[in-house]
């Protein structure tokens, strides 16, 4: 049976009550999300500074790469502004010299990852949260039994919710292969290897491979893409055809050096075994002209580097906020910065699920539409697909990817990764795609939602007392 991420949360809601944990875990005290620490202010101080393939550069080579990329028609003030800004909250380096490739739904992203797979020849580091054992699963699985098997080293990181419906068989056909298999903080607390923390999931969907190419986003690897597997939800839809619709990122160049850090990270810190000493760190030369971050968080950070991130782009936006996500439960501080950016006169569009695996959710998030259409918010509700993407463009030149969802679960609970690239360039691929998602979408008007039925004002009631813990 395949697990949607509904039967997840509720899954992992079932088993928190039967443990007895939601009162020890502060359940009744948590109402907020902390306040973000870093002073999302605009700094001052020296310029900014780029990483290239051979490691920092200097105050003299960034500038010039920041002006050529004005020259090439960048908004240099909108620019400048966002290289300063993600240079002063996120640790990790501003990273030039890549190649971002922009993927759209499951099977061309399947197609990509798969090529890649099959190329390698070193190794392979996959990170995901739903492996189905379906067709596609069936499908990566031989893919990486075939490259351990011509002496490829493949090593996967699964979380250990996410894939509670995969047969055990499956992943032992794995590790008979030799494959390196690591199960994210098992939900057994018998063999748990550090501190139990169900509620902490690997959200993460990261695939790297040799070193020198990486896969990220909001895809998992599972046949609902492809519509061939059912999709288990709480309520019947009434297209059983709907498609899934995913966005991902095919990365080249410096930056994959910072992902896979983070892979190694998470295996080191999940206590996994000993990997083979393989080239995780090759030459990487300057591949394209894109600059790009990689961001990860996880619950053990003071607060979510992402959340930080997004609420200072969103907060010192000059022109627009176009975010598309599937799963939309927000915070105070979130809808106080998309209301405040809307006030000044900046066009703040959401594009989220008419349908969705996920009724808590939906609903939950569906409970705020309101207060966001009278603060000046534009709600578009995407139809004839099942949105699962987590994407933001923000003033052209500001654009992140990756498997962040805008709710409390992604922000607090979650380890998640996301891309953010800087620069016009991907900005205009990021508007195309974003304008075509909304010429697919309907509006929600204020109006027209304040005539809503009582049914789905209850339901929104009982969803929103959840939402700490989706």
């Amino acid at each position: 049976m395949k697990s949607s991420c509904e039967v997840l949360r509720l899954r992992t809601l079932l088993v928190l009550l039967l443990f007895g944990l939601l009162g020890s875990l502060g359940f009744a005290g948590c109402s907020s999300l902390p306040i973000i620490v870093p002073d999302l202010a605009r700094p001052s101080g020296p310029a900014v500074q780029l990483t290239g393939a051979r490691g920092p550069l200097s105050a003299r080579q960034s500038k010039a790469i920041l002006e050529r990329m004005e020259k090439r028609g960048q908004n240099a003030s909108l620019l400048d502004r966002h290289l300063a800004l993600e240079e002063a909250i996120v640790g990790s380096p501003l990273v030039t010299g890549n190649q971002v490739r922009l993927l759209q739904d499951g099977p061309a992203t399947y197609r990509s990852m798969l090529a890649a797979i099959r190329a390698a020849r070193d190794h392979i580091n996959l990170e995901t949260y739903i492996l189905d054992d379906g067709e596609v699963g069936q499908q990566f699985a031989q893919a990486l039994i075939d490259k351990q098997r011509q002496g490829v080293q493949v090593n996967l990181i699964r979380d250990s919710v996410g894939t509670l419906g995969t047969p055990a068989a499956f992943f032992k056909k794995l590790t008979d292969s030799g494959i390196a298999v690591l199960e994210f903080n098992p939900a057994n607390p018998l063999v748990a290897r550090k501190v139990w923390a169900l509620n902490q999931r690997d959200h993460r969907k990261l695939l790297i491979v040799d070193g020198h190419t990486a896969f990220l986003g909001g895809i998992n690897i599972s046949s609902v893409y492809s519509g061939s597997a059912p999709l288990h939800a709480s309520r019947a839809r009434p297209d059983e055809s709907l498609t899934w619709r995913d966005t991902d990122l095919q990365l080249q160049g410096p930056v994959v050096a910072e992902f896979q850090k983070l892979f190694l990270a998470t295996w080191e810190s999940q206590k996994g075994p000993p990997l083979q000493v393989k080239n995780f760190f090759p030459r990487l030369e300057s591949i394209g002209r894109e600059v790009v971050r990689a961001i990860g968080s996880s619950p053990d950070e003071p607060y979510s580097l992402i959340y930080a991130t997004l609420l200072s782009a969103i907060g010192n936006a000059e022109t627009s906020v176009y975010l598309t996500n599937a799963y939309f439960v927000p915070d105070p501080q979130l809808l106080a910065a998309l209301e405040a950016a809307a006030r000044r006169g900046v066009d703040v569009t959401l594009i989220l699920p008419s349908e969705t695996d996920s009724w808590l959710v939906f609903h939950a998030g569906r409970g705020y539409y309101a207060q966001l259409l009278r603060g000046g918010v534009k709600i578009h509700e995407r139809r004839g697909v099942i949105l699962h993407s987590k994407t933001a463009l923000i003033d052209g030149v500001w654009a992140t990817v990756g498997s962040t969802n805008l709710d409390w679960r992604s922000f607090l609970h979650n380890y998640e990764l996301n891309a953010v690239v800087l620069g016009a360039e991907f900005g205009k691929q990021m508007q195309a795609m974003f304008d075509k998602d909304l010429a697919a979408s309907d509006a929600i008007t204020l109006e027209q939602w304040e005539r809503r039925a009582l049914t789905l004002r209850l339901q929104e009631l009982f969803a929103r007392a959840w939402k700490y813990w989706l």
